[in-house]
């Protein structure tokens, strides 16, 4: 009999044991994590058509990088290695860096926002946290495109690069003089354009912008052209959109569980100056300095300037993979 009770005792002592190592082994969301995640799906659902049509019919799913875990949701399966977790995620140890931002297939189609905490990136606060997740849901829009991967692969710039990296690392010619000298020329321009009154000032300034865009772009080679112009299709358009949609969320009313965390900023606040932010930025940019940087601001500034040249030209953006000439001939 005692032997009997201390084998029933040891294999209870063994159940514990798994289910506090099923315990450790499944990671729990942070609350204040699944309430932003949450807030930037409830606020998409609202804006995403109205910005885009048809964008909501793309995939979102996202991938939260902690200190420790990793958590995915609205991933059509559950990948290799993980497990499940709490409020619809999955979640494995982590594997990427935590100050990422950034949009990749990761796991395969759909692509995935793989993204830190706030205060791990460089966007730090809250509201406009759930802002550049719509910049970053707008690659996944873009990346869903039909041809889009062939387009890539086919502009040749790769080189044998497997990896990607390739896109941030292509020694493009930022600190030759006379690209620097052309392109501070470009960028002032630009905002001149930008800001022109309606009526004649503002043709004679957007004329002369697509004149003074023409000749900045012929004296580079095919090759750096064509990496130009994509990581303005591609960056500058993304965060076109993000000021589009802090914009668009001005009236956003967000949840009580949202409003409550620390540091919370109201969406109408941030709307009212992540225009003037982008613009700032652009005013200020030395390109032989800032490099690739330099394509967030400026190409979406050239979106905002297309707003008032062509209104409609979002139609015609997706007919034009990786690259905006053709919107300002």
């Amino acid at each position: 009999m005692k032997g009997n009770a201390g084998l029933l005792v040891m294999r209870l002592i063994g159940i514990s044991l798994l289910a506090v190592f099923a315990c450790a082994s499944s990671a729990q969301v942070p609350h204040d994590d699944v309430v932003r995640l949450n807030e930037f799906y409830r606020l998409s659902a609202q804006i995403e058509d109205g910005l885009w049509p048809g964008w909501s019919k793309v995939p979102d799913p996202v991938l939260l990088v902690t200190a420790d875990a990793e958590f995915l949701t609205h991933f059509p399966t559950v990948p290799e290695k993980f497990t499940a977790s709490s409020d619809g995620f999955v979640t494995r140890p982590r594997v990427f860096d935590p100050h990422l931002l950034a949009t990749f297939p990761a796991f395969g189609a759909p692509s995935v926002i793989v993204v830190g905490k706030p205060a791990m990136t460089l966007i730090k606060t809250r509201t406009p946290w759930i802002i550049v997740l719509m910049h970053e849901h707008f690659h996944q829009l873009q990346y869903a495109q039909p041809g889009y991967w062939d387009a890539v692969n086919g502009l040749g710039l790769a080189h044998g690069d497997t990896s990607g990296m390739w896109m941030l690392n292509y020694p493009f010619p930022y600190a030759r003089p006379e690209v620097s000298a052309s392109f501070g020329e470009l960028r002032d321009q630009l905002l001149v354009a930008l800001r022109a009154p309606d009526g004649e000032k503002f043709k004679a300034s957007a004329a002369r912008y697509v004149e003074l865009r023409q000749k900045f772009l012929a004296q580079l080679s095919a090759d750096d052209r064509k990496y130009l112009n994509f990581q303005l299709w591609q960056e500058g358009m993304a965060r076109y959109v993000q000021i589009k949609a802090a914009e668009a969320a001005a009236t956003y009313q967000p949840t009580g569980e949202y409003k409550a965390l620390a540091n919370y900023e109201s969406f109408d606040a941030y709307a009212k100056r992540a225009r003037t932010e982008t613009l700032n930025e652009l005013q200020g940019i030395d390109i032989a300095k800032a490099q690739r940087v330099v394509v967030y601001s400026f190409g979406a500034t050239e979106g905002l300037l297309l707003d008032r040249l062509h209104p409609q030209w979002r139609n015609a953006y997706f007919a034009h993979l990786l690259s905006t000439d053709a919107l300002f001939d």
